[in-house]
């Protein structure tokens, strides 16, 4: 476990590039309707006042995907660093794949924690969704009880 990021020590609210050592792949933003212009890059600095979360993230940081995910409207946006600035991805479907990190995120429709709505989900090369520990725990115990199946055990009589 790395120290300072759970339980045991100090929990930190942000990430800060000096103790994390390496910069984001990506930036994934539940908007906030008290901050949607600010997250979507939408307002402008004042003079003399530090950066913008866009500005950090696009110039200072150049995080290569900023997510944005409108949880009130279910809108999924997705901006990649190119050259120098973020560019809008056109999503035919609402998902993106990131070959860099051989990783996807899109919306699923589900039930998470007993909440049936679309949920941003992490998907695989294959556009398996990665399971959550419940699912992971389910297939552990069906394989489990295949397995004594195999073996001539009822896994319904222990």
């Amino acid at each position: 476990m790395l120290p300072g990021l759970y339980e045991q020590q100090n929990l930190r609210l942000s990430y800060v590039i000096w103790q994390e050592g390496v910069a984001p792949f990506v930036v994934v933003e539940l908007l906030s309707p008290g901050t949607e212009k600010e997250d979507l890059g939408q307002t402008l600095r004042e003079i003399n006042q530090p950066p913008t979360k866009w500005e950090v993230y696009e110039r200072i940081l150049r995080v290569p995907y900023y997510i944005v995910f409108d949880r009130y409207t279910d809108k999924l946006q997705v901006f990649q660093l190119v050259a120098d600035s973020y560019s809008e991805l056109d999503l035919s479907t609402p998902r993106v794949w990131m070959p860099g990190l051989e990783l996807g995120l899109g919306l699923w429709q589900g039930s998470y924690q007993g909440i049936e709505r679309l949920w941003l989900r992490w998907y695989d090369a294959s556009g398996n969704w990665l399971p959550t520990p419940l699912e992971r725990e389910s297939q552990r115990a069906n394989r489990l009880a295949a397995q004594l199946r195999e073996l001539g055990v009822n896994p319904d009589e222990l």
